[in-house]
């Protein structure tokens, strides 16, 4: 694996190295010891699975409050996806800024999510599949979540919309009383 810094502090890209031959490929797409080197040192507990049917679904931006703030590791593993990370941490020096990158099942791409960072994500293709592995168990009582079309955000999704939940169009925007989110 190789990790890319991006211009948010303490996010990176995942990259998986794959050994192909004939028979197709391996990659390994997670090892304790190598998330070490990026200070991820928190237990992975659990994994989820989401498919998205029409290309242009958008799902987000979502994050769970303090005690059960989490660290994400996203991978898309059908289709295509851009995945969109903001940094809701208060006192970060890269508060409200985001970054946009296009996870797929051809590129391989992961995306390493800290917590304190809302995450979300629209399909380019249909049937995209998505997973997501998680340092904390859902809870609802710390769900949360910030508009994906927030104007204070300026996130420029590629396709408009086709599909997303009553819940992600009720999020608050940021002007409303949002200061930021705590992560201990």
């Amino acid at each position: 694996m190789n990790f890319r810094e991006t211009s948010l502090k303490d996010a990176y890209i995942v990259e998986v190295t794959p050994f192909r031959d004939e028979r197709g490929f391996f990659g390994r797409t997670y090892c304790k010891n190598e998330f070490a080197q990026i200070g991820h040192t928190k237990e992975l507990v659990q994994i989820n699975h989401s498919f998205s049917k029409d290309k242009g679904t958008l799902r987000g931006m979502h994050f769970q409050h303090f005690p059960s703030a989490e660290n994400k590791l996203v991978r898309c593993i059908h289709g295509a996806l851009v995945d969109v990370i903001v940094d809701l941490r208060k006192g970060s020096p890269t508060f409200l800024q985001h970054i946009m990158v296009e996870l797929s099942a051809e590129n391989m791409l992961m995306l390493y999510v800290p917590e304190g960072f809302a995450h979300g994500f629209q399909t380019l293709t249909d049937d995209c599949h998505m997973l997501y592995h998680h340092t904390a168990f859902y809870d609802k009582s710390s769900e949360g979540g910030v508009r994906y079309n927030d104007p204070a955000l300026q996130i420029q999704w590629p396709l408009a919309p086709t599909v997303t939940s009553e819940k992600d169009q009720m999020y608050p925007l940021i002007n409303e009383n949002f200061e930021g989110i705590r992560t201990s």
